[in-house]
């Protein structure tokens, strides 16, 4: 990147914006906005959300992913965007009031079919001849026949031990009869069903008004979207801007990659617009562009979950990619549900499976199955089946799998503690180098201590063990290379400072890493449990549906085995799945982000642009 800080006679201003916007190439540094400039901002921004939710709505009312019509591209103002909106508002409004309308009539109708059908003419009738219709209920053990005769009382129903019954007497008779009153309205369920009809026909007619208000209106709504974010970037730049020289000259500052200089420098020589150019500085927050193949790519996203890396800093992507890869296919563990995330994937991304959390994952799925295929073939699992003691896997395949133990313990566990080992070291010597580049060798003299003590240790006891050191050759090597990383940690770790004080700096180092170095090795430990109990439920599962199927299956257990199988295993995957991202992840951000030194406080290059 390269630093730019232009100055701008305010008159020229607006102009070298627009000519700064087309060129597209410079991220504009932020600063501090005023009060009246914050407000602007939180209302395009909150006229821009409510843009997108109308978009998103209106793009579910489209039938058979119809295309919109064309619009003529002009810029709408604020008046025709407010209209759109609350155009499409007020037809929603109705939609939705019509849809409870139906539900409460279905639901008055319902309540109403207990007293049968009847005619609302013929209630008036009585009423309007002097008497009084009164509707009660009451548990039927409690219903008193006395009642027929006293007080002119006639049943309608009985319905789960509730008797429902009428008084029909003179409008002026008042009697106390212990049973509940209620209250119905005046229309039978036969014609509020009828009723209620009506008003889904209405409700259906809205929907059309809606679908065809969709398509003429979705192109002018995207438009008006792009408007927004235009402007709400173009007040974003503003507010960046510093005022010089009694308000006459403007100042901006931004960024640019180095491969785009040379376009934005024949850009401004030709506006003769004045500009400084200079390297970036460690109190710049210089954006960064992340160039990455096409397979970390797809891992952007979780470095983007916790945060983008500093100018300067080391991008953890290509690292936590294949890392990531791994530890979710062996916490899945089973090759079967490799396939099915595989085809999920697939799917995804050729848009047959529209779900919104996943849109844009697609790959980064197929991926994950794809290496969870591998992975659970080496595990030997499959839907839960061990293909070890499987008769129908061939020999030749079962010696590819792992399995066995190492010195009394499982080689999956081993193998588990001794991937966190190298991912470990692995994050230290990114630290070790990456803070070298940064801030130089003087201050990361106790770094690199850990480093060879850690590294080299681990080197020189898989030689040992391998015996290509004897143990005496061994027991000198470590020798020269704790007295080395001893200095380094202890005396030279911040060069002229106290000696003493570095001492006591680098005995609470010696506590932290003693204890943080074992516990975040033993995390590792999850990747062997996590794909254990997986391939365990699985199992569970199989053996359950077998036990439903028994010896002489038959068409209903056939339909309880393929249940079982079914709901088993889907749920199954799920919970797998779930652990197989949430774990990994938490390796990465945890134990390896710590001990790489990782930061994550970086802003992505965002360039002003159109």
């Amino acid at each position: 990147m390269k630093k730019y800080t232009f100055l701008v006679f305010h008159r020229d201003y607006e102009s070298f914006l627009r000519r700064l916007r087309d060129e597209g190439v410079l991220h504009v540094a932020r600063k501090a906005a005023s009060e009246a400039s914050v407000e602007q901002l939180e209302q395009q921004e909150e006229l821009r959300a409510s843009i997108n939710q109308t978009l998103r709505q209106a793009e579910s009312y489209l039938v058979d992913d119809a295309s919109p019509l064309e619009s003529d591209n002009k810029d709408l103002t604020a008046e025709q965007i407010q209209s759109l909106l609350a155009d499409f508002a007020s037809l929603v409004s109705e939609e939705k009031a019509l849809e409870q309308s139906v539900a409460e009539t279905l639901q008055q109708a319902q309540q109403m079919s207990v007293w049968g059908d009847f005619s609302s003419e013929r209630l008036e009738q009585i009423e309007s001849a002097g008497y009084h219709i009164q509707y009660f209920s009451c548990p039927k053990s409690q219903f008193d026949e006395a009642w027929v005769q006293l007080y002119n009382a006639f049943v309608i129903a009985e319905q789960r031990g509730v008797t429902y019954f009428v008084t029909v007497n003179k409008a002026n008779e008042v009697f106390d009869i212990v049973a509940d009153e209620l209250h119905p309205g005046s229309k039978s369920s036969s014609q509020l069903r009828l009723e209620a009809q009506g008003l889904e026909h209405l409700k259906v007619a809205k929907t059309a008004q809606l679908q065809a208000w969709a398509l003429a209106n979705l192109t002018k709504l995207r438009q008006a979207a792009k408007q927004t974010d235009l402007m709400i970037e173009w007040k974003r730049v503003n507010s960046s801007t510093t005022a010089l020289a009694d308000d006459t000259i403007s100042m901006l500052v931004g960024f640019c990659p180095i491969d785009k200089c040379e376009s934005l420098r024949q850009m401004l020589d030709q506006q003769h617009i004045y500009y400084i150019e200079e390297d970036p500085t460690e109190e710049d927050e210089t954006p960064i562009k992340l160039h990455n193949n096409w397979f970390t790519r797809m891992f952007e996203c979780l470095t983007g979950m916790y945060g983008w890396p500093v100018y300067g800093e080391f991008d953890p992507t290509p690292i936590l990619a294949p890392f990531f890869l791994l530890f979710f296919a062996l916490c899945m563990g089973d090759a079967g549900y490799g396939i099915l995330l595989i085809i999920f994937g697939i799917l995804t991304a050729k848009k047959k499976i529209n779900i919104e959390m996943f849109e844009g994952l697609g790959p980064i799925i197929t991926t994950l199955g794809v290496g969870t295929l591998v992975v659970g073939f080496f595990l030997g699992t499959f839907f839960g089946i061990d293909l070890y003691t499987a008769s129908w896997v061939p020999e030749s395949l079962k010696h590819l799998m792992i399995k066995g133990e190492v010195a009394g313990y499982d080689i999956q566990m081993v193998m588990a503690l001794c991937i966190g080992v190298v991912h470990i070291c692995l994050a230290m010597t990114i630290k070790a180098i990456s803070y070298t580049k940064r801030f130089g060798f003087r201050r990361n003299v106790s770094t690199w201590g850990w480093l060879l003590l850690i590294l080299g240790a681990l080197v020189v006891g898989i030689l040992s063990l391998t015996e290509v050191f004897s143990a005496q050759v061994a027991k000198y090597v470590l020798i020269a290379i704790g007295a080395i990383s001893a200095l380094g940690i202890y005396i030279f770790n911040t060069p002229g400072r106290n000696p003493l004080i570095n001492i006591g700096a680098g005995l609470w180092d010696t506590y932290n890493m003693a204890t943080g170095i074992l516990g975040d090795v033993l995390s590792y430990i999850r990747l062997y449990a996590l794909g254990l109990a997986g391939g365990m439920l699985g199992g569970a599962f199989n053996s359950l549906a077998t036990m439903v199927l028994g010896e002489t299956p038959n068409a209903f257990t056939w339909v309880g085995f393929l249940l079982i199988i079914i709901i088993g295993h889907l749920l199954n995957l799920c919970m797998s799945a779930l652990g197989a991202f949430v774990h990994p992840l938490r390796l990465s951000f945890v134990e390896y982000f710590k001990n790489s030194g990782y930061e994550g406080k970086g802003e992505l290059y965002a360039p002003f642009k159109k």
